[in-house]
């Protein structure tokens, strides 16, 4: 046993000392420090509720709705299943709750902007090009006949621009109240071509609105592939919980929860649910683009 951990140690060495020479790595890790990787966009709260359509909702407010919902879910809990540690799982499931509809509520948003992003960048091909109207004026002239639920965005967008004639500042505004990366690219191109001019905004429009088309249709087909799966997945959810508020009316069943052998296994029934559950979002998940122009 002493000569293999021996061995193990001596070949790890030799592979630590082979990259410092060779590759430049440094530190005791197999591989790169995390340092010299690229670092993913920063995640903020307030993108993901603005993506939700909850852009002037305050993240503080959503916490005390959760906290309240946490509330109400551990009584339920204590009492379904009579106990302190039970209940406090089940408050934090059902916590989650609103999280999981705000996701969802997003992921429609987000869907429905990635199909509507393509026909609004050829629009405004057009209307810059064709028709030779100023790239503000195009702008929210295509936001206000755009998805409805976009259109508060390029209004207050617009409201900043009759205020300031700020072009910058105004597509900050559209930037921030919409959080999309598509709006981001797009807002770059528009602000390049408003301050330094030129004469291909037509072909990079165009570049930019068949890309998106692209993108958006391998979504749908992704999605559509995955319909089935996801209504097994909240189907499935719906049976432990079913069977153990049955388990109460069969012989004395809540009083077997109260006991530290049905609390253990209540607490591992969830965690096992949650995970599983977890494990299969994570699996169902698409690639997002990241806010590469997000400021």
């Amino acid at each position: 046993m002493i000569g293999v951990v021996a061995a193990v140690a001596a070949a790890y060495g030799a592979h630590l000392l082979y990259t410092s020479i060779a590759m430049g790595w440094r530190g005791l890790g197999p591989g790169p420090s995390p340092s010299s990787a690229p670092r993913r966009a920063r995640w903020r709260p307030a993108d993901w509720l603005a993506q939700a359509g909850l852009g002037t909702v305050a993240v503080g407010e959503f916490a005390a709705v959760l906290t309240v919902v946490f509330v109400g879910g551990a009584a339920l809990g204590l009492l379904l299943f009579g106990a302190l540690l039970p209940a406090v799982v089940g408050g934090a499931f059902a916590a989650s709750f609103p999280v999981a509809a705000h996701r969802q509520r997003r992921r429609a948003r987000r869907s429905l902007a990635q199909d509507a992003w393509p026909r609004l960048i050829e629009e405004l091909r057009i209307l810059t090009s064709s028709v030779g109207r100023s790239i503000p004026q195009a702008l929210f002239q295509v936001g206000a006949s755009g998805p409805e639920e976009l259109r508060p965005a390029f209004a207050a967008a617009q409201r900043e621009w009759l205020l300031t004639t700020d072009f910058e500042r105004s597509l900050t505004v559209l930037r921030d109240r919409l959080a999309d990366p598509t709006c981001d690219a797009t807002c770059e191109t528009l602000l390049i071509a408003h301050e330094l001019g030129g004469t291909d905004l037509d072909r990079r429009l165009a570049d930019l609105a068949e890309d998106r088309r692209e993108d958006a249709r391998y979504r749908k087909d992704a999605r559509a592939r995955q319909a089935g799966v996801r209504f097994a997945r909240r189907f499935v959810l719906l049976v432990p919980l079913g069977m153990a508020a049955a388990g109460l009316s069969v012989g004395n069943g809540r009083s077997a929860y109260q006991t530290a052998l049905g609390q253990a296994a209540v607490l591992a029934a969830l965690a096992m649910v949650a995970a599983c559950w977890l494990w299969a979002g994570r699996m169902l998940r698409l690639p997002e683009e990241e806010r590469v122009f997000a400021r």
